[in-house]
């Protein structure tokens, strides 16, 4: 979803709409995974179990990528990793060892991103008291495209002391433009 309000951004120019920040665009897929719990989506064990599994995935992704960069696993070590704690089936384990293996940090660049997002939110959530609202963050989240996390940190604690010096609810539109930073 934000990669597509990138590109329909006629305020960005064409670098800035299809620009991709793995900590941004894997992080707010992530975070936006989490909204469905949040939201009350998973209504019964079964409905959250598809949720569960892409997690354990996603863990499985995190130790994968530190032991074969950080630890120097063989291919082999990676693809028993993925065997022993995955039911991935053979072609996708192998395709996921192999991915690992060529894109360095990608499975902690996606972690740091989600983390990050949830970080400025509860920030967010911290300054603005009752006036937060989830969508308007959302907005100035997504509003300027992908972003690398310190641009994106700034975008939000620039909003959130914009919010609080005007006193405006933080639910009316973002309203929010970036300063001039020569970026």
């Amino acid at each position: 979803m934000q990669i597509a309000l990138a590109q329909e951004m006629p305020s960005l120019p064409p670098f800035r709409q299809n620009e991709s920040f793995n900590a941004y665009t894997e992080g707010w897929a992530l975070y936006a995974e989490r909204l469905g719990e949040e939201l009350g989506f998973y209504q019964d064990p079964y409905r959250y179990y598809g949720h569960l599994t892409d997690d354990m995935l996603r863990a499985i992704r995190l130790v994968v990528d530190t032991g074969i960069h950080d630890k120097h696993w063989t291919r082999q070590q990676v693809v028993g990793f993925f065997h022993e704690h995955s039911g991935q089936d053979e072609i996708t384990v192998q395709s996921e060892t192999d991915r690992y293996i060529a894109w360095p940090a990608q499975a902690l660049g996606y972690k740091v991103g989600q983390l990050e997002i949830l970080k400025l939110r509860q920030y967010a959530k911290d300054q603005l008291s009752e006036k937060f609202n989830i969508r308007t963050f959302h907005d100035v989240v997504l509003d300027g495209g992908a972003l690398p996390m310190d641009i994106l940190e700034t975008r939000v604690h620039e909003w959130v002391a914009k919010q609080k010096a005007q006193g405006l609810n933080a639910s009316a539109s973002t309203g929010w433009m970036p300063a001039a930073t020569g970026k």
